[in-house]
């Protein structure tokens, strides 16, 4: 099955990823994305903007471990 890729130039301000992961972890990555049938980086982008659309009022995605609060913050939910 061919890899879904976005057409040469439909991409506003594309930046490189300069990201060091675990081997396994980019392996686990690839084969999602080749499942979905894209590429890994059209994966990458629609799993942050799928993420994006979830994240707690503290920025962070529900599954995310709650941080300790900074000096001088309350730890406590918004309301």
């Amino acid at each position: 099955m061919a890899v879904r890729k976005l057409a040469r130039g439909t991409r506003v301000h594309p930046e490189r990823l300069g990201l060091v992961v675990e081997g396994e972890v980019k392996d686990l990555f690839h084969a999602m994305a080749q499942h979905a049938g894209v590429s890994d980086a059209v994966f990458f982008e629609s799993v942050v903007r799928n993420l994006h659309e979830t994240l707690t009022d503290r920025g962070l995605p529900t599954w995310w471990p709650a941080r300790t609060a900074n000096d001088g913050e309350l730890d406590i939910d918004a309301a």
